[in-house]
């Protein structure tokens, strides 16, 4: 029998396609198959078909289509590493895709008979998310502000394609345009559970040579990039007060010096540099601890000994990291803005402060560390809404299964699915 084909393509493979891509490579029958750039760090059990983008030095297109001349050529090095697989025999019935980057553009005309679901991470305003919410940093005129709308053109054409698609969350979802909600379903990527069991915590340890006694306290932080749309700034001008309130204080940050969102400082290497050039004497950094970007085993390490833990962010997409932090019983205080409070409840799940309240911040958490007792069944708590909600095999696979059931033609899925076979009433709505 034919097998069932798979196709994913993210520019950095697995990413938001990790537990999918994992579920569906394990299934007999079933061959899945990732497009994605040279630095994705793929999945042993997903062949990886890695395109080359070509030298963009010379790129002379207006200011205003420089975004969209570069997605388009992403999009003709996707075309290239797709006609192969076709050419090699693989004719996905189901794609999954991430838009952002252009690689979506070409899935439709090269491959008209698949159901093609789209990943709706978000859309970009000029106001009322991310932008200008930080009045600190934010000069935008109404050129950034054209070039912004802008950012949506693959995103856009790509709803327009696809079958189907999905936002991690809510709030992400609420953002986009009112006449393509219909299309987009919430379901979040899932975490898997089995990473996450509850270990008796040690208070006394060693995490990549840094040593922590039993009676340390630990504040922890986390973001991919230390930079202001992760609120690094405001917990950093938090630390002062915490230092001297709580002389066993130890803060564990975790995170490299680049920009993942946003633009870097205009006169500094990085925004660490930044802050340590605004704070440098106020701060006692034998006692705060910069430790990169480490292994996995070592974030978690550093999670699981967390006495508080501290996410902070723009109106933006929600971090896996919260959420894992959840997971693993930690405490977070977060800050109120709509991609946090979706998820925490404040004084059930965790604690929220707003986000531009540098004090609040400091206060909360040395009252943490102070009574760690008294909020001790909010840890508890904070793992149940994560498991009940984010869990990929109980809940967010079953939301992908109804999902293909809904919109995919294709019997082997199907029966895959064990859902029988429908016969569409009409023609889609692409053809």
């Amino acid at each position: 029998m034919r097998p069932i084909d798979i196709l994913f393509v993210h520019n950095n493979f697995p990413a938001q396609f990790r537990n999918l891509a994992m579920k569906f490579a394990r299934m007999p029958g079933v061959r899945v198959k990732a497009i994605s750039s040279p630095p994705a760090p793929g999945l042993s059990d997903v062949d990886m078909h890695r395109y080359r983008m070509p030298d963009m030095r010379r790129n002379t297109a207006h200011p205003f289509a420089k975004r969209f001349d570069v997605e388009c050529r992403r999009a003709e090095m996707v075309l290239y590493e797709a006609a192969q697989l076709k050419q090699a025999g693989f004719f996905p019935q189901v794609i999954y895709v991430h838009p952002g980057w252009g690689e979506a553009l070409p899935l439709r005309n090269l491959f008209p008979d698949a159901t093609l679901c789209t990943y709706s991470e978000f859309y970009y305003a000029p106001r009322g998310t991310d932008v200008g919410f930080d009045k600190e940093f934010d000069t935008f005129g109404v050129d950034g502000e054209v070039r912004i709308s802008l950012r949506n053109a693959s995103t856009l054409l790509a709803l327009t394609d696809c079958d189907f698609s999905i936002a991690p969350t809510r709030w992400q979802y609420s953002v986009f345009p009112q006449e393509f909600r219909p299309k987009i379903h919430i379901v979040h990527d899932g975490l898997d559970f089995s990473k996450f069991a509850l270990e008796p915590q040690r208070r006394a340890t060693s995490i990549q040579g840094l040593d922590i006694a039993e009676e340390d306290e630990v504040i922890t932080f986390v973001s991919r990039s230390l930079e202001p749309y992760r609120g690094f700034h405001i917990f950093m001008r938090a630390l002062p007060d915490i230092l001297a309130a709580r002389p066993r204080a130890r803060v564990l940050i975790l995170g490299n010096d680049g920009v993942s969102y946003g633009a870097a400082p205009r006169q500094h290497a990085s925004w660490r540099n930044y802050m340590l050039d605004e704070l440098g004497q106020h701060i006692d950094f034998s006692r705060v601890h910069f430790m990169g970007w480490v292994d996995y085993a070592s974030y978690m390490a550093v999670l699981r000994r967390s006495d508080a833990h501290v996410y902070l962010t723009y109106p933006f997409v929600l971090s896996w990291s919260m959420l894992e932090a959840m997971a693993l019983e930690c405490l977070v205080i977060g800050s109120d803005t709509p991609p946090v409070a979706e998820v925490i409840t404040h004084e059930e799940s965790g604690l929220l402060v707003p986000f531009f309240d540098r004090n609040a911040l400091a206060n909360q958490i040395i009252d943490v560390l102070a009574e760690p007792e008294r909020y001790r069944a909010i840890r508890r708590r904070a793992r149940e809404t994560v498991t009940s909600r984010y869990d990929f095999e109980a809940s967010c696979w079953p939301k992908h299964v109804e999902l293909l059931r809904e919109y995919c033609y294709s019997r082997h899925v199907l029966n895959l699915l064990d859902k029988p076979v429908k016969t569409p009433a009409s023609p889609r709505r692409h053809r």
